[in-house]
């Protein structure tokens, strides 16, 4: 058995993806023949949280702790060096395949409330590849009698084929920024200043960033697109929901040199504490979101 499950392949005309059984995660993604994220190797485990779903919350919980209507709830600690609980639920756990086609499948896995989370959630995660790419698609449902929180976030790196990405100039539809304390835990938010404005392009080896922005996409939804100095691009897009960026600049992804992170997410960090866009679903109640990768900023 591999670190990662059953190793799921797509393909539709140039396209090419890996979905892993464990985690539900994107492992790769190529199209025309490049490389679109950072792939690993079969017997590794995801560096870094590459391709992982992040359910029912995105980034971290300050103190692994938070309160929901009244009552306070507790997480295990999964951030140790900063004691907060990270990424979610479901990365690491098995998902079951629920349909299953040459160019998609559908995922499911769910939140039980003995996790720590005010209730139950069925999860299904569809991954769709066309010739122009592909499409992912989360959806939640609350399967319990009572209000239940959620938000979701993904963890892709994005690559254009064999070019490094330092070399690569990364642009981002954002025009705020989240300010945060030595936990990572959000302190404010602000419009971002013109060293912080990536708008016009910033070159990814000039980038230190772990750092949350404020999406402002335009109609095609294009939240960020690395572009390689020959002119060849990869973007990722989102829908409605996504209203959060991370992005994230390694120096080193696991022996692979600098990568870039561009994390869609629906809250920011620390929405359970905060309440900052949590979305809140009734019983019964399904919640759609999605985004995805093409080449040259096109959904």
């Amino acid at each position: 058995m591999h670190p990662t499950g059953e190793q799921i392949d797509l393909v539709a005309g140039a396209t090419r993806a890996v979905v892993t059984e464990v985690g539900g995660g994107l492992r790769a993604l190529s199209v025309d023949g490049l490389d679109r994220v950072e792939t690993f190797d079969v017997e590794e485990t995801p560096p870094m949280g590459a391709g992982g779903v992040l359910v029912p919350w995105p980034n971290r919980i300050a103190g692994a702790a938070y309160t929901w209507r009244g009552r306070e709830y507790r997480l295990d600690v999964t951030e140790a060096a900063r004691g907060n609980a990270i990424h979610g639920l479901l990365r690491r756990r098995p998902w079951r395949v629920a349909e299953r086609a040459d160019d998609a499948v559908r995922l499911a896995a769910d939140v039980d409330a003995s996790s720590g989370w005010p209730g139950p959630l069925h999860v299904e995660t569809t991954y769709a590849v066309t010739p122009a790419g592909l499409t992912v698609t989360h959806a939640l449902t609350n399967t319990g009698d009572v209000d239940v929180p959620a938000g979701v976030g993904t963890h892709p790196y994005l690559r254009v084929g064999d070019v490094a990405p330092a070399d690569c100039t990364l642009t981002l539809a954002a025009d705020r920024v989240v300010d945060t304390d030595e936990r990572m835990i959000p302190t404010g938010v602000r419009p971002v200043t013109p060293d912080e404005d990536l708008r016009g392009g910033r070159r990814v080896g000039d980038l230190a960033l772990d750092t949350c922005f404020g999406a402002a996409p335009g109609p095609d939804g294009v939240l960020g697109v690395l572009h390689a100095p020959d002119g060849r691009a990869t973007a990722l897009w989102g829908d409605e929901n996504i209203r959060w960026v991370m992005v994230f600049t390694p120096d080193d992804l696991a022996g692979r040199g600098r990568a870039v992170a561009v994390e869609p997410m629906t809250c920011p960090a620390d929405a359970a504490n905060s309440g900052q866009d949590l979305h809140v679903l009734a019983p019964g109640e399904t919640w759609t979101v999605r985004w995805g990768i093409s080449p040259g900023g096109t959904p």
